[in-house]
């Protein structure tokens, strides 16, 4: 074990004897959470119908969820490490459950987009504190396996979300994709205020009001203004201004973070390798991945012929085998270490994408398609718990909290993100090579050879996140080598 890995370890004399229990409420939590961000998706059309609106308008019912859960999560993980994790974390169980119910209820749109609100202030509280829970509960011996779990179950909810929601919708009213969240929000609720530790935090800790307002004000018009960018494009002047003030209060947000004694984030942190690369090479697999799912179905259907539920099941791939390999994974790094694991599944992401950019054209074989799919889901699946086990083995046990919600902005700020610029790269390399209009009405063979050179870009920058992984492989043996000498 890392020096690093040692500064999160509990006092001696942990309870560990409820960590499976405790394991339970926390996937019951992050499987929620993860397929309602997916299940959702589906309904977009029915929605609209339903309620008589356009597009535009509908599609913030899923915006709506991201951009709060993204937004909130940072200031709910310190807010764990000051007031406690249990009291959070199972307050985002009720909260998340009172939000499906009041959106299975809806009479209007504007009513079901602000009980998405409701939901996502809860899926944050669940996300921002559920890591570090999972953390303090399992001896650092059994961390990356427990961790595993966890990514099996954002892997379960990935697959069941668009399954689920289509077979709901086909066979009953569409508000039952947010009553059935009823019950497992009952039961998880219940076996969190069981189960679930009340760790004290040192107390007399005070909370960063103004470092919260920065960076939730920061992050939402960063994301405001990818999402806009999407439809308007990069160089709109408007997108430009708000990724120009996000900077600026990111900047106020860093400046007020080094005077403040209890800052929001401890700078210092950033100093610690093991964290500050896991981080990084962590938000461009997220960037990567949600790219490429973007873009998958456009390919599948448009360019292949498949129809939505082929699209559905060849999909599956990717985060069948992100299931099946993430517990392992974690266990292996749990014996290991966490570097030569991540550096494997970086290794098979970048083959992935390459052989992707090479192999997938107007005539691909399924076998192929699927087998280029399950290389990219092992890859993702050795990768995730691993890296997720060694930012959280990077901190003080005092910032777990804050620093679980990092790992959840991680993967929602990647995966908007990735939808936002791969989608712009492949639509700008699609219609160059259509001659113009648009990216959907394209002919099969520019759709496939943008979605080649997407690929290629993505390689390129998961290879460059290899090389970011083996450099800090190395650097960690030469520490190693150094220390024992």
């Amino acid at each position: 074990m890392t020096a690093a890995e040692q500064q999160s370890l509990p006092d001696e004399g942990v309870d560990y004897s409820r960590k499976w229990l405790v394991l339970v409420a926390i996937a019951m939590a992050i499987f929620l959470g993860t397929i309602d961000g997916s299940i959702v998706n589906v309904a977009l059309p029915t929605l609209a119908d339903e309620f008589d609106t356009s597009f535009g308008v509908v599609q913030w019912v899923a915006l709506s969820y991201l951009l709060t859960q993204a937004t909130l999560t940072l200031g709910l993980g310190r807010l764990g490490d000051i007031v406690g994790k249990k009291l959070i974390f199972t307050s985002g169980f009720a909260v998340f459950t009172v939000g499906s119910v009041l959106a299975g209820l809806s009479p209007s749109i504007a009513w079901l987009i602000a009980a998405r609100v409701v939901q996502a202030v809860g899926a944050a509280m669940i996300f921002a504190l559920g890591f570090a829970i999972t953390t303090e509960a399992f001896p650092p011996n059994e961390r990356g396996k427990a961790l595993g779990i966890n990514g099996t179950m954002v892997s379960l909810g990935i697959i069941a979300g668009p399954i689920l929601g289509g077979l709901i919708i086909e066979a009953s009213d569409w508000r039952w994709i947010f009553f059935v969240n009823l019950p497992i929000g009952i039961i998880g609720t219940v076996t969190a205020i069981k189960f679930v530790p009340n760790t004290r935090p040192k107390g007399g800790q005070r909370f960063d009001f103004i470092g919260a307002g920065l960076f939730f004000i920061a992050l939402l018009v960063f994301l405001l203004a990818l999402t806009y960018g999407q439809e308007a494009g990069f160089r709109d002047p408007v997108v430009l201004a708000g990724i120009a003030f996000a900077a600026v209060a990111l900047l106020a947000f860093v400046a007020v973070e080094r005077r403040v004694t209890e800052p929001m984030v401890d700078l210092s942190l950033f100093a610690n390798r093991d964290l500050t690369v896991n981080l990084v090479t962590g938000f461009a697999t997220f960037v990567a991945i949600s790219g490429l799912l973007l873009l998958l179905p456009f390919y599948l259907t448009d360019v292949l012929g498949f129809s939505p539920s082929e699209v559905g099941l060849l999909l599956g791939a990717i985060p069948i085998t992100m299931g099946i390999v993430a517990p392992f994974s974690g266990s292996m790094s749990d014996r290991i270490g966490s570097r030569p694991v991540t550096v494997a599944g970086l290794a098979f992401m970048t083959l992935s994408y390459v052989l992707g950019s090479f192999v997938f054209g107007i005539d691909t074989a399924i076998v192929a398609f699927i087998l280029i799919g399950a290389i990219l889901g092992i890859g993702v699946g050795i990768f995730q718990s691993p890296n997720n086990s060694a930012v959280l083995g990077a901190v003080p046990h005092s910032r777990l909290g804050i620093t679980s919600g990092m790992l959840s902005i991680n993967r929602i700020t990647g995966s908007i993100t990735g939808i936002a610029v791969l989608g712009t790269i492949w639509a700008a390399r699609t219609t160059a090579y259509a001659g113009g209009g648009t990216a959907e009405s394209a002919p099969a063979s520019a759709q496939a050879a943008g979605l080649s050179d997407t690929l290629l870009v993505t390689a390129v920058l998961m290879g460059a996140m290899l090389l970011l992984g083996i450099w800090a492989w190395r650097s960690d043996r030469t520490l190693s080598a150094a220390e024992s000498g």
